[in-house]
């Protein structure tokens, strides 16, 4: 009986840990655009600019967005099932992917209607405020898939510690989430500065940095879950 509820929740794990990798290939897929012509300097432009309604490739970002965002919310969904988070940091943590997911999904079908670090007519009529409403909801679900991704990362790696589990995460976690924060800041930064007009503070490579480094955390729970055979409920 204790040996079938142990590769339960190892196969339960993978499961999850499947969800998680492909999430973060998909949501890597903005890299593309080093092979593929966009138009769009990455340095100064928002990576969600290339999925705007007015560039020809727009599709196929919208589609990966989409992917990702579904795959890691199916995978945070089984992870609250299935592998049984009931306590502190773990429950805000698997919390924190689910709304990352779901904001990443709803981010992706909120799309820019035209690229405002690029395109200074778009620009224009965004100070003016006489773009359509998608834009401001745009922001809003990127808003929330980023403070979801980074309560995640943040509170899954303080279990991993705390608990003695998925020891890849634990060890490496930390680095990741402290590279995050730093570079939120600086993205953060970054938009303040374009607002008012203070230029762009590399505002493009940022924010590909930040998104970067939650497909790199979300590919290292994924192997943390890979190689753990017992959910963290179960774990002490």
């Amino acid at each position: 009986m204790y040996l079938s509820g142990r590769l339960r929740s190892r196969r339960d794990a993978r499961i999850a840990a499947a969800f998680f990798a492909l999430g973060a290939a998909a949501y890597t897929a903005w890299v593309l655009e080093a092979v593929l012509t966009t138009g769009l300097d990455p340095i100064r432009t928002y990576v969600s600019e290339l999925a705007a309604e007015t560039e020809n490739l727009g599709g196929l970002f919208r589609a990966t967005d989409l992917t990702a965002g579904l795959l890691v919310l199916a995978g945070a969904l089984w992870g609250l099932a299935r592998l049984r988070p009931h306590r502190g940091p773990a429950a805000a943590g698997w919390a924190g992917l689910l709304l990352f997911g779901a904001a990443t999904a709803a981010d992706s079908r909120l799309p820019l209607t035209c690229t405002p670090t690029a395109d200074p007519e778009c620009a224009a009529l965004e100070a003016a405020g006489l773009l359509p409403g998608t834009h401001t909801a745009h922001a809003v679900t990127s808003s929330l898939a980023v403070t979801g991704a980074v309560v995640g990362m943040a509170a899954l790696t303080l279990a991993a510690r705390r608990h003695g589990i998925w020891w890849p995460l634990a060890r490496f976690g930390p680095w990741v989430v402290a590279l995050e924060l730093a570079v939120t800041v600086w993205t953060l930064a970054a938009i303040a500065a374009l607002e008012t007009g203070h230029g762009t503070w590399l505002i493009g490579l940022g924010q590909r940095a930040q998104v970067l480094l939650i497909a790199a955390w979300l590919a290292l729970f994924a192997l943390s879950l890979a190689r753990t055979a017992a959910p963290l409920g179960r774990s002490r």
